[in-house]
């Protein structure tokens, strides 16, 4: 799973005016009284996509891991960032120029970061990127992996970029070929020691991760990169040889049957680049489905699991549920109301599978472009009954869980609030990413509707099997 310090956010704070590189923000009044409905997902993306304006840096374009404790970046990060962007010119938050510079800036330096096999001084390896990179010099992190799926993510909002912007002004010129470089230079065929799977990823030291991409996840978009790419493409066959795989996911416990895979970032992610509705390869023509169907499926299984709540957990029900990865309080058992609990730190949370009663606002909100309207009642129930503790000024907190109100030690995240319990310090830019790029999926098809138009990504799918509605 995607790894990933003391914020909390009131909905009595306003948003301050920050200057970045580019221009100063515009403040963003909280919301005064109740907001609900349309109105409280128009603030919410409009305080989501400032987290990626305020917190990156301009010089660079590193997006950070998470806010407000200091962090290292995270490429995926930085894709989500390159995909807020736009959205904030369409909405008027930004103007094109601002977006057009902080975008050439973030391409611009990744495609002059060194690439190498040593095991420091490097930002990547053939033309894959590291997990996490330092802040300063925008070099590997510690010893961190050369992740290929955090590489997929970034090449997503690369990718976005290329086709978005499609003037002739001289520095959209320069972004479209920025993007061709990335994108052309990531060898594919290399990081495949157990041919024709991709392996999560590469050590200097170690070598090849020796786990591969090979079950239902979120490694669709990372396929359809692959198999897409002019340069370095994976063979024929290979979609089809991971997808054969799949009917072991396959599961009806929680609703209508669908692709089970326990946190929904894995149903989230690949669908934020690309639309899914209406093409369909042959494993999920086979179920008479799409994917898209199946991650709807899949939200809805969750609010199902919240409704019957078979842990017991405090404040789960059919308005507020959402298990995905996500910070947590720590990794420790005490006992509540006579019974032993087990919570964890960041884990990727599932129905059943290290279920802890923390709830990511994530995981409901970024399904508004699958389900929206059962997404749209757990925005405004989680902000109506706790919003005084966990939104703020870029929104949600990542987490919070109204089980916890008494640890028995110190906290590895957050705090707790009376009459809440426990709620995340931070906002993690992969759980951020997603809801303002879903809501506007979700509203007018922005990123889906340019997607469609990249080539790369039609190659991909094309190459994968994909066939029918936009693709005909």
């Amino acid at each position: 799973m995607l790894g990933r310090r003391d914020f909390l956010g009131r909905s009595g704070l306003a948003l301050a005016g920050l200057t970045t590189g580019c221009a100063t923000t515009t403040r963003l009044a909280a919301p005064t009284g109740q907001i609900t409905g349309n109105a409280l997902v128009a603030d919410l993306q409009e305080r989501t996509f400032r987290f990626f304006w305020d917190t990156t840096d301009p010089a660079t374009g590193l997006a950070p891991d998470r806010w407000p404790t200091p962090s290292f970046s995270s490429v995926a990060a930085i894709g989500f960032a390159l995909t807020a962007y736009p959205i904030g010119v369409v909405h008027g938050w930004i103007t094109r120029e601002q977006a057009r510079a902080r975008t050439l800036t973030t391409l611009q330096f990744l495609a002059d970061a060194p690439q190498g096999d040593g095991a420091t001084g490097f930002s990547g390896y053939r033309g894959f990127f590291y997990h996490f990179l330092g802040v300063t010099k925008g070099q590997r992190f510690a010893r961190c992996e050369l992740s290929t799926v955090d590489t997929a993510l970034l090449l997503g909002g690369t990718l976005f970029a290329q086709s978005w912007f499609d003037g002739d002004h001289p520095d959209e010129v320069r972004i479209r070929a920025l993007a061709e470089r990335l994108y052309t230079a990531v060898e594919w065929t290399w990081i495949t020691p157990r041919a024709p799977l991709l392996s999560m990823g590469w050590h200097p030291e170690t070598g090849f991760i020796k786990s591969d991409w090979d079950v239902y996840n979120e490694g669709m978009l990372l396929y359809v990169l692959a198999l897409g790419s002019p340069t370095h493409p994976l063979p024929e066959g290979t979609w089809q040889a991971w997808s054969s795989r799949f009917e072991s996911s396959w599961s009806d416990r929680w609703g209508q049957p669908h692709l089970h895979f326990p946190p929904l970032f894995g149903h989230q992610y690949s669908h934020v680049w690309i639309d899914f509705r209406g093409i369909r390869d042959a494993y999920i023509a086979t179920h008479d489905i799409d994917y898209f169907e199946n991650s709807r499926r899949a939200a809805h299984a969750q609010r199902a699991y919240a409704t019957a709540n078979p842990g017991g957990w405090r404040g789960y029900d059919a308005e507020v549920w959402g298990l995905t990865a996500c910070d947590g309080p720590g990794d420790f058992t005490t006992r509540i109301a006579g019974v032993d609990r087990t919570f964890y730190s960041y884990s990727a949370r599932g129905p059943g599978d290290r279920d802890d009663g923390t709830i990511a606002p994530t995981a409901a909100a970024a399904s508004i472009a699958f389900a929206p309207d059962i997404a749209t009642q757990a925005i405004g129930a989680m902000h109506r009954r706790y919003g005084a503790g966990i939104y703020g000024r870029y929104g949600f907190a990542d987490a919070f869980n109204p089980t916890l109100t008494a640890p028995p030690g110190p906290l590895k995240h957050g705090r707790i609030v009376p009459g809440i319990g426990w709620v995340d310090g931070d906002q993690l830019g992969i759980d951020q990413g997603p809801i303002v790029a879903m809501i506007e999926n979700a509203q007018s098809g922005l990123i889906w509707n340019t997607m469609r138009r990249n080539p790369h990504i039609r190659r991909g799918l094309q190459r994968a099997g994909f066939s029918g509605g936009w693709l005909g």
